[in-house]
């Protein structure tokens, strides 16, 4: 694959709240559930993603996500997990799909978001790296990312292999696409077939019918424990049942995503379709075999997902006023007049200033066992004292690509360490620049350094002990 797996759809926020059951409601015949773990992890086309990037794959995501608790959650699980991000802007909510479940059952699945609302116009970023795409995966959940004309353009021009995952209540793959995978529900739903007959028979009739509706080059008819149908230009269909059956089926959430995501990969390898889509029905076997979603818990369980800090309720208040959210990062181990400088330039760049700074285990890994000199609750009250800073946001990772997910500031600062000919691109400018942020230096007082700092205090005092011997 000469380039990332890219891919554009719907993202959404999944939670399994996970418990037990042993009583009844008694104003209610319903059961009680006692929760005992919640655990979130990206759906839709984040769920894709998140499958992608854990067979090693460099994984690229185009979605739309709002500025709330959702969209910075399912930003921070991806970015987390190696996937990057391209958010464009969504007015409303974040999607949500939030599943109550005993004994290994699903009891009830409460949606979130309300109705479907169009995103913005995606950054320049999103629809780069989808002409520099090695494979394609659009994944549609039915919320209009895919609808987007900008994007619908970009996906009709890449010269990658596209594979289309399809939804009932998204606009049809794009002309020339590679292979179209929906499943036999979806199938008769997209097509109108009323699926008189056996399920084969209702595949191949629909499945063609699709091909040449759309367009395409091949349809491939998922058909749950059977395998899956391949409808291409010939008239005898292929198919492609699992290696083995699967014993027990927990669960099967994100099984399609398997599928498409499996095909999309090998397509990008250079496999043919119908050897794309064997390998994609032996992925998917192994995925619902493995328990499914349950199976991917990335981070251990917890009781609640917490709700969000200062730092995400000031940008989410500047930014629903149309303001321009400025972030900046560091260590700010000894606060010197060259920090001063760097923030007071910065916060003149927005309406609000987000301090991201490393937390005394970040220090450490960065700095040495010696640092951070002064604790991180120490160093974010002396920013937080400063008129020019408005909010600080701790966080424990080596970068700050975590946090800057989940706020998605418009513009990221840095001192002059960065500027000038020859000086090196930031780590994080990438993931910037991916939702439309900009990333700017501003000038550093010369001489100025934490280090610096600490070295002369030290010089100066082995001259005072040796003065005093």
């Amino acid at each position: 694959m000469s380039g990332p797996l890219v891919i554009v759809g719907d993202a959404l926020l999944d939670r399994d709240v996970a418990g037990t059951v042993s009583r009844v409601c008694p104003d209610a015949p319903v059961p009680v559930l006692d929760e005992r773990s919640a655990t979130d992890r990206p759906g839709g086309a984040g769920l894709a993603a998140l499958l992608a990037a854990a067979q090693g794959t460099e994984v690229a995501l185009v979605t739309a996500l709002a500025d709330d608790p959702a969209g910075a959650r399912v930003a921070e699980l991806l970015t987390a997990a190696g996937v990057r991000v391209y958010p464009l802007r969504m007015p409303g909510a974040t999607p949500e799909k939030i599943r109550l479940r005993a004994g290994g059952q699903t009891l009830l699945r409460l949606d979130r978001g309300g109705e479907p609302t169009a995103p913005a116009e995606p950054p320049e970023a999103a629809l780069a790296v989808i002409a520099a795409a090695g494979g394609v995966l659009a994944s549609d959940y039915g919320r209009g990312v895919l609808r987007q004309p900008a994007l619908r353009a970009a996906l009709a021009a890449a010269s990658a292999p596209v594979v289309w995952d399809p939804h009932p209540k998204g606009p049809a793959a794009v002309p020339g696409a590679r292979l179209v995978t929906p499943n036999l529900v979806e199938l008769r739903q997209l097509t109108g077939d009323a699926g008189a007959g056996p399920a084969l028979s209702t595949a191949t009739r629909a499945g063609h019918e699709l091909r040449r509706r759309w367009r395409v080059g091949a349809v491939a008819v998922t058909t749950g424990a059977e395998g899956a149908v391949l409808c291409h230009s010939g008239s005898t269909p292929l198919v492609v049942p699992p290696p083995s059956p699967v014993a027990k089926v927990e669960d099967t959430c994100g099984a399609g995503d398997r599928f498409a995501v499996a095909a999309a990969a090998a397509l990008a390898g250079g496999a043919l379709v119908s050897e794309a889509v064997g390998e994609a029905v032996a992925a998917a076997s192994a995925y619902v075999a493995a328990g499914g979603a349950v199976g991917l818990h990335r981070e251990p369980e917890r009781p609640v997902r917490p709700e969000p800090g200062p730092a995400e309720q000031v940008v989410a208040r500047v930014r629903a006023d149309g303001g321009t959210v400025v972030a900046t990062g560091g260590c700010f181990d000894i606060l010197h007049a060259g920090h001063v400088a760097t923030l007071q330039a910065a916060r003149r760049l927005g309406d609000v200033l987000v301090v991201c700074l490393n937390s005394d285990r970040s220090v450490r890994g960065l700095k040495g066992p010696e640092r951070p000199l002064n604790t991180e609750t120490d160093r974010a009250a002396l920013l937080s004292a400063l008129d020019c800073v408005d909010t600080v946001v701790v966080f424990d990772e080596p970068t700050p690509h975590a946090v800057l997910s989940r706020l998605r500031p418009d513009i990221w600062v840095k001192g002059g360490d960065y500027a000038g000919d020859g000086a090196p691109e930031l780590p994080e400018a990438e993931l910037v620049r991916g939702w439309g942020g900009r990333i700017v230096t501003v000038p550093y007082l010369a001489g100025r350094s934490t280090t610096a700092t600490i070295t002369a205090a030290r010089q100066r005092g082995d001259r005072l002990i040796k003065g005093a011997a």
